[in-house]
C-alpha cells in the first residue's frame, strides 16, 4: 500500500491538550506520485466545541486577539470532539493509501491530534483501545527536520524565509486557519520533496 502523506495544522487556544482545547483541524492529503501532486487528492476540515474544565492560556489568547478574523472562522458551527473525532479516524481509515501524518512542526501538531484521536476516537466518541489503534500510530514526519536534511547547516537556523521561494510556489498565504494552513504547508512539503538536495 502506497504512502500518503496526511498534512495537518491544528489550532489551539493553549501549548498542550487536556488543560487547553483544539479549536480547528485541518487535514489535505498528497500523493507524490500524482500527476499533480502538489493538488490535495482529499481534505478533512472541523472546528470542535472547547473541553469541558479547560481553558484558554494567556498567552494564546492574547494571540487570538489579534487575530480575530481567524478566531471568528475556528468559532463557526464548533462540534464536540466525541462527534469529530471518530469521523476523522474513519476519513483516514478510507484513504486509499496508508496515512503519514506531516507537521510543522510535528511535535505540536501531531501531539494534539494524537490525544484527541485516542481520548475521542473510537466508537461513539470513547478512547481507542491502545496507540497502534490510531490510523498514524506513532509517528509524524517532521517538514522542519526535513527542510534541514536537504538544506543543511544548523537545525535552529531552518526557517521558512530561508527556504527557497520555489518551494512555495503554489501555497495559499498563511493565515491563522487549519485547512488552508495545511494545504500551503503540504504544497511546500511536495516541492521540498521533489527538489531534492542534500537528503533527496
Amino acid at each position: 500500500m502506497r504512502e500518503l502523506y496526511v498534512s495537518t495544522d491544528v489550532e489551539a487556544d493553549g501549548p498542550v491538550p487536556g488543560p487547553h482545547s483544539m479549536l480547528s483541524l485541518g487535514s489535505a492529503v498528497f500523493d507524490l506520485g500524482a500527476e499533480e501532486p502538489t493538488r490535495p487528492v482529499a481534505t478533512f476540515e472541523a472546528n470542535l466545541q472547547t473541553l469541558e474544565g479547560a481553558s484558554g492560556a494567556p498567552e494564546t489568547m492574547k494571540f487570538w486577539r489579534a487575530h480575530p478574523e481567524a478566531w471568528a472562522a475556528h468559532r463557526v458551527e464548533p462540534r464536540p470532539a466525541r462527534k469529530v473525532m471518530p469521523e476523522y479516524v474513519a476519513w483516514l481509515r478510507g484513504l486509499p493509501g496508508r496515512p503519514v501524518f506531516v507537521g510543522y512542526p510535528v511535535t505540536f501538531d501531531f501531539m494534539w491530534v494524537y490525544w484527541y484521536v485516542m481520548r475521542f476516537g473510537g466508537p461513539g466518541g470513547t478512547a481507542l483501545a491502545s496507540g497502534t489503534d490510531c490510523p498514524f500510530g506513532f509517528a509524524g514526519l517532521d517538514m522542519k527536520t526535513a527542510a534541514w536534511a536537504r538544506l543543511g547547516g544548523d537545525f535552529r537556523a531552518v526557517a521558512k524565509r530561508k527556504m527557497p521561494q520555489e518551494w512555495f510556489e503554489g501555497a495559499p498565504a498563511h493565515d491563522h486557519t487549519a485547512l488552508t494552513d495545511a494545504i500551503g504547508q503540504g504544497v511546500l512539503f511536495v516541492r521540498m520533496m521533489l527538489a531534492g538536495g542534500e537528503g533527496g
